[in-house]
């Protein structure tokens, strides 16, 4: 019978990190298939694939492979402590920072610097996706964390406030709304509306409106932001997003102006997000402490 031993949980640390068999064979000093014939009987001991295997594509983990890793890689960090009590910890080697779409422009790219930065050997990984999406795989474990607005998590998911963002209304120059410092959504309410196509944030952005008692009529569900930039700048009715560019041209060249809407129940909060509490000395919590850090600042957030 095979009992797993620190080199196994080694083995499976570094097929992770590295994703393919033949870049960790070469870092542990083992052959490709003494590797492969390891992990193989790795698998067949837990009774569940740890990897999914593709051909011409890197290995990935499969749900049950990205827990049993990160157990193991704290396993072996462990053991590296007590060999080298005074030697620092080192941290796990991947890390999956997820955005929901309409923010990733804003804020992915100043968040995955700042990290790499302050933590130069951890391997993050961006991905990009519409609320559905980043839920169900922070749920499979296959996201440690993620930058989305509080739509649609229950109460298993931790949250840290980042930010404070309010809806904007996009129109043509010369509109009845354009030269307002703010719009309530009373006054918005009578012109066609153009939303994202997005559900839950179609469902949040109607229940604004319902919120005060109000019936808008929707012109148009836009797939991007950009798209729903541009409806509006050819007079095709109000975009309304919390997505606000300071851009004052849309991608044909027209111009666009930009107004805030004004009601307090319309400030919505942009969160760190996790489905569960990470371990207070886990590479996701010194990551989640360095984006507060970083988001966090009084000049970055939005009144």
């Amino acid at each position: 019978m095979l009992y797993l031993t620190l080199r196994h949980y080694e083995y499976v640390c570094a097929v992770a990190h590295h994703g393919s068999l033949s870049a960790a064979a070469e870092a542990l000093h083992v052959s490709q298939p003494a590797l492969s014939a390891a992990l193989s009987r790795i698998e067949e001991h837990l009774g569940h694939a740890l990897f999914l295997r593709r051909r011409g594509a890197p290995l990935a983990l499969t749900p049950q492979g990205r827990s049993f890793t990160k157990r193991a890689q704290s396993l072996v960090d462990q053991a590296a402590q007590l060999e080298s009590p005074n030697a620092t910890a080192p941290i796990a080697q991947k890390l999956v920072l997820g955005c929901f779409s309409d923010l990733a422009p804003f804020l992915l790219a100043p968040a995955l610097q700042h990290l790499r930065s302050a933590l130069p050997d951890l391997a993050i990984t961006p991905r990009v996706g519409d609320f559905a999406t980043l839920t169900e795989a922070m749920l499979q474990g296959e996201i440690d964390f993620a930058f989305t607005y509080d739509l649609g998590l229950d109460a298993g998911f931790a949250r840290q406030i980042m930010d404070h963002r309010r809806p904007h209304i996009l129109v043509q120059p010369g509109h009845r709304l354009a030269d307002h410092p703010a719009v309530a959504l009373a006054d918005v309410a009578p012109e066609p509306l153009i939303l994202s196509q997005e559900g839950l944030s179609v469902q949040h952005m109607l229940s604004l409106f319902k919120s005060r008692n109000l019936s808008p009529r929707i012109a148009h569900r836009a797939a991007s932001l950009e798209l729903l930039r541009s409806l509006a700048a050819n007079g095709e009715g109000v975009g309304i997003s919390y997505s606000a560019p300071p851009l004052d041209l849309s991608y044909d060249g027209k111009p666009l102006i930009s107004v805030p809407v004004s009601d307090e129940i319309a400030r919505e909060p942009v969160i760190l997000t996790s489905h569960g509490m990470p371990h207070p000395e886990s590479s996701q919590a010194m990551a989640t402490s360095l984006l507060t850090e970083l988001f966090t600042k009084p000049d970055r957030n939005q009144n």
